[in-house]
C-alpha cells in the first residue's frame, strides 16, 4: 500500500538500505511488531527537526505507508513536511544514521541537525 501526498507524490518512502535497517533493528529489540513513527518536531538552529519512534500501533490520524515491507506511520501534522521524502540509511568509517532526502527543505543548520521548509 502506498500512501500518496500533497499533488499525488508519494508521501514517504525508504531505500532498500533503510528498510533493511529499520527491519534489523525491529526484529533485534523489544520492538516486535511495532510500526516505525515519523514525525517532525519544533527544534534547532533552522526551526524544525525529524523525529522517530517506534509504536505499537498508528495513532488514530496517522498515514499508514508500507515500503518494502516496513510499515511507517506518519504523523499528519507532518505531511505537509514530509510529502516526497525519501528515508535512506548510510554507513562510513566515520558514522551511521538515517538520512532524510527531503525535497521541501529549503536549508539546514550548520550542524545539519535541523531543517525549514
Amino acid at each position: 500500500m502506498e500512501s500518496k501526498g500533497m499533488m499525488g507524490r508519494e508521501l514517504f518512502k525508504l531505500t532498500d538500505a533503510a528498510a533493511d535497517r529499520v527491519k534489523h533493528l525491529i526484529d533485534e529489540g523489544d520492538s516486535a511488531g511495532a510500526v516505525l513513527r515519523i514525525s517532525v518536531k519544533t527544534q534547532g538552529c533552522s526551526g524544525l527537526a525529524y523525529a522517530m519512534e517506534y509504536t505499537d500501533a498508528p495513532l488514530p490520524m496517522d498515514e499508514l505507508v508500507e515500503d518494502k515491507g516496513v510499515r511507517i506511520c506518519v504523523d499528519p501534522l507532518a505531511t505537509m513536511y514530509l510529502a516526497g521524502t525519501e528515508m535512506d540509511y548510510i554507513e562510513d568509517k566515520l558514522s551511521s544514521g538515517f538520512v532524510f532526502n527531503n525535497p521541501n527543505e529549503k536549508g539546514r543548520c550548520g550542524c545539519g541537525e535541523s531543517f525549514h521548509v
